[in-house]
């Protein structure tokens, strides 16, 4: 039976997705639109409203939980990354957090899909990426990625380790951006390969199931036959007493 907190996370999984990418649509304006007045206020509101429901939802899973010490700790990095963007150098990490979420739902709700699995976590991956590479470098001194195509480029060349060295973060927090790039590009690679391995996996077990479930139900027709054929042994002989 499942617990609590468990019944909370599975329900609330894709509201929080829907949450997440209407954050991330509105942190897009943020960055490329770079609004002014009025519109940047409601923008930056709506923001941290948005982010507040993954506040709130870390807070409820944690009261939920059967063993609250227990599941702080084994969650301190939840905390870290709902925590840490409210330090404005840092803001762009929210994006851990989107990622995470969309992962989990778009995860389950395709797996066995390979292929979509894999295009939809690039994309969103390298989508993430220029924009917090973007936020980070736009206006530093010395800084070489100052539009969203160049960072749109560098997060390609970074995403698969290739690097060309013509654009390159100036920033420490650039750098936290392509260090936390690569290192979700190799992840990703290995979750689609686990992914695929665990389809792998359940299809041949699927397949050993049926063919044990077949293999029972031959066997159970045989007996049947035999005890048929034994019956009608057993008449002529129960005649002639």
């Amino acid at each position: 039976m499942q617990s609590k907190e468990q019944l909370w996370r599975q329900r609330t999984e894709w509201p929080l997705a829907l949450v997440a990418v209407a954050f991330l649509a509105m942190y897009s304006v943020q960055i490329l639109g770079r609004p002014h007045g009025l519109e940047a206020r409601a923008l930056w509101l709506l923001c941290w409203l948005a982010w507040g429901v993954f506040v709130v939802d870390y807070v409820a899973r944690l009261i939920l939980a059967e063993n609250r010490r227990e599941w702080f700790l084994l969650h301190l990095f939840d905390l870290i990354m709902v925590a840490l963007p409210f330090m404005r150098p840092l803001r762009m990490l929210r994006l851990l957090v989107l990622l995470g979420v969309l992962q989990k739902a778009v995860g389950r709700a395709v797996r066995g899909q390979i292929l979509i699995y894999t295009i939809s976590g690039v994309i969103l991956l390298v989508y993430a990426g220029s924009l917090a590479i973007l936020d980070a470098e736009r206006g530093q001194p010395g800084a070489t990625i100052d539009s969203f195509g160049k960072a749109l480029w560098w997060s390609i060349t970074t995403v698969t380790t290739v690097g060309y060295g013509n654009l390159y973060p100036v920033t420490v927090t650039g750098r936290v951006v392509a260090a936390l790039l690569m290192i979700g590009g190799i992840s990703l690679v290995g979750v689609v390969t686990a992914s695929l391995a665990s389809w792998i996996v359940q299809r041949v077990s699927d397949a050993d199931t049926e063919n044990q479930a077949a293999t029972a139900k031959q066997i159970e027709e045989l007996r049947a036959g035999i005890r048929a054929l034994a019956d009608q042994l057993r008449q002529p002989e129960a005649g002639r007493r």
